[in-house]
């Protein structure tokens, strides 16, 4: 772009300031001689900085300021001044200082210390005498009232102290408001050789500019002899983020669009679940280490839970197997464990009660659900205490373990993973019961992502009533969508790191 071209795109703060930079010129130098506000002036910059017109480096220094108390006894003068002055006109006691009004105790506490220190006072029989070098303190200004002289009248940076003033700062540091430090930004301008020339060019320029194209203008034919300012298509303009929902939830809705696509419906449910709806229905015993509390959370109180038919099938089931044809776990159900709340460790506890819901004639029937469970865990890369996990039943008479593969290849394949291998594995509840791995290419390596398997008998029987195949599996969410999202460390997921959640691409598989 030619030197004219530039000019004409130059905005009204950038033409005002133009002719007044010079190398090293302070931000402050520049308000005063444009009467421009500070944001206006740094704007300034910021644009012809983009021209490439200037160069700004940007320090950070200590700067150091006046404090309340600093303020204030540079009007009344600091305490053992005031003391100096009290002491040589007339022979005084501590006892008279304190009673003194000239003095807040504190104050009077701090002269005292820093007279002693200097060597300035001694005590006769209790009378506060004036040794030889408090009366050159007091026909002199002390090195704490140079300093506070010199912060009140001039801008004061800890990097440009000498080592003495250092040594005075930090005595300074000690009294109480006294002084302060900020970190303040400190601008160094450098004029480029296209700097200069838009300097010795702008003042031969004495076209006027219309920054915008209004009905007023038009009407007004205000634009006649007036040049319209260029506009740099290119420049660079503030990001405007908009609202966005959370990266994990659209990750979610697209793993429920997926199993309503398939044909299932939505379970859902409470957080706070029953032991017995979170255990029990789900043929694991009550001594079984995963109802200890190392591994479930539980919450204080009980549920109201009766022995119906439900719960007596429950605890036959757990005791002798029932009718499933099963000798069950052969010990005493106690239905006071079966109570305990828990915060839910799986959503199987949704498919256990949509089934002790369902009647006969529904079937065949499909259901998923995605939601929070939660674990006794301990927090890191690879592990949290609060997850998601997506569950899913099929309830269906000719429903087998291929069907099942069938549905988890599906899943999975529309999720992006493209090799999928299934191996047998062994849970509670489930017989013949598999493990989904996946393959990740760049590890070169398989990862386990989920179990699944078929409902025992001791589950299904005494919920339905009736002995059904059902296919069931539940998957964490969290560790299927991280690769997509090229986070290592779980607790990523979870940041309140606003860059990184403005920054995470949307899911889009």
């Amino acid at each position: 772009m030619d030197i004219d071209s530039i000019i004409n795109s130059l905005t009204p703060l950038e033409r005002k300031i133009l002719p007044y930079l010079k190398n090293n010129i302070s931000i402050q130098e520049l308000q005063d001689l444009t009467s421009l506000k500070e944001v206006e002036v740094i704007r300034a910059l910021q644009w012809l900085e983009t021209k490439k017109a200037i160069k700004v480096d940007v320090n950070h220094k200590n700067q150091i300021k006046l404090n309340k108390n600093g303020l204030l006894y540079l009007e009344k003068e600091m305490p053992e001044r005031r003391l100096l002055k009290l002491s040589k006109s007339k022979t005084l006691t501590i006892d008279d200082l304190r009673k003194a009004s000239e003095f807040e105790p504190e104050e009077l506490n701090i002269a005292i210390g820093f007279l002693k220190s200097k060597n300035a006072i001694t005590f006769e029989n209790k009378n506060i005498k004036i040794t030889n070098k408090g009366l050159d303190l007091l026909n002199s200004k002390s090195d704490e009232e140079i300093i506070l002289n010199k912060l009140n009248n001039e801008k004061s940076f800890l990097e440009d102290l000498s080592k003495e003033e250092k040594i005075t700062l930090e005595a300074l540091k000690k009294r109480k408001d006294f002084v302060k430090i900020d970190i303040v930004k400190i601008r160094n301008i450098t004029l480029t050789e296209l700097g200069n020339l838009l300097i010795k060019n702008i003042s031969k320029n004495k076209e006027q500019y219309i920054e915008q194209l209004t009905t007023q203008v038009i009407l007004s034919k205000s634009y006649q002899g007036k040049k319209f300012r260029h506009y740099d298509i290119k420049g660079n303009v503030p990001r405007i983020y908009t609202g966005r929902r959370h990266f994990v939830n659209e990750a979610i809705d697209y793993i429920k669009r997926i199993w309503l696509d398939l044909g299932f419906k939505e379970m859902q449910g409470n957080y706070i679940q029953s032991s017995f709806w979170n255990f029990d229905t789900l043929f694991v015993p009550q001594d079984h280490p995963a109802r200890d509390m190392q591994d479930t959370l539980f919450v204080s109180g009980k549920c109201n839970l009766e022995l119906n038919e439900l719960t007596k099938r429950i605890k036959e089931t757990h005791e002798n197997g029932w009718t499933t044809k099963s000798k069950g776990w052969k010990y005493k159900w106690n239905i006071e464990d079966a109570k305990k709340l828990v915060l839910r460790t799986h959503t199987t506890c949704l498919s256990s009660k949509t089934i002790s819901n369902l009647k006969k004639e529904e079937l065949p029937i499909k259901f998923f659900s995605v939601g929070k469970v939660f674990r006794n865990e301990t927090l890191d890369k690879t592990h949290l205490f609060e997850f998601y996990q997506t569950e899913g039943i099929v309830i269906d008479e000719n429903a087998n373990l291929k069907q099942l593969i069938g549905y988890l290849k599906t899943f999975f394949e529309k999720m992006g993973f493209e090799k999928i291998r299934i191996r047998p594995a062994y849970f509670p509840y489930t017989e013949p019961s598999i493990e989904v791995d996946v393959y990740h290419p760049i590890h070169k390596k398989w990862i386990e992502l989920g179990g699944a398997g078929i409902f025992r008998p001791e589950v299904v029987k005494p919920l339905l009533g009736i002995e059904v195949p059902v296919l069931a599996w539940g998957l964490g969410v969290e560790r299927i969508i991280t690769d997509y999202y090229e986070i290592h460390d779980l607790r990523e997921l979870y940041s309140n790191d606003l860059k990184k959640l403005r920054g995470m691409k949307i899911w889009l598989k």
